[in-house]
């Protein structure tokens, strides 16, 4: 059974919390307190220029929309796993598609595997565990 979430982000330039929403990084956001792992998106880390582009996008992307996610059960250090949407699209696969991560086939079952770009594949680094 999947648990849902919804917020509205109301972000101001590049501030990550507001409204109930907080962008930890591409490929992590707690919504309404909880802190979701978004299933399948493998984003580089905020130690690197690529993470925090991505984090920037993720945060310009979800500013003044509602979020919902959809939670499997499954949890990773302190976060769910889910997937969440914005205006009722996937959150993992427009970050993917914008050239800021790369899908996990692991975790994605390859769900996200069109949507990476050609660009994203030469520059970021896949994670070993995806």
């Amino acid at each position: 059974m999947f648990k849902r979430l919804t917020a509205v982000l109301a972000l101001v330039a590049t501030t990550a919390t507001a409204a109930g929403v907080q962008v930890r990084d591409a490929d992590t956001i707690v919504v309404d307190g909880t802190p979701v792992r978004l299933q399948g998106v493998d984003a580089p880390e905020l130690g690197t220029a690529a993470g925090r582009d991505a984090r920037r996008w993720m945060v310009n992307h979800l500013r003044g929309k509602a979020v919902e996610c959809k939670l499997t059960g499954e949890r990773t250090h302190d976060r769910y796993v889910g997937v969440c949407y914005v205006d009722g699209q996937d959150i993992g696969a427009a970050v993917i598609a914008a050239g800021h991560a790369l899908d996990c086939a692991r975790y994605s079952g390859g769900r996200y595997r069109d949507f990476e770009t050609a660009a994203a594949r030469s520059r970021l680094n896949r994670a070993r565990y995806c």
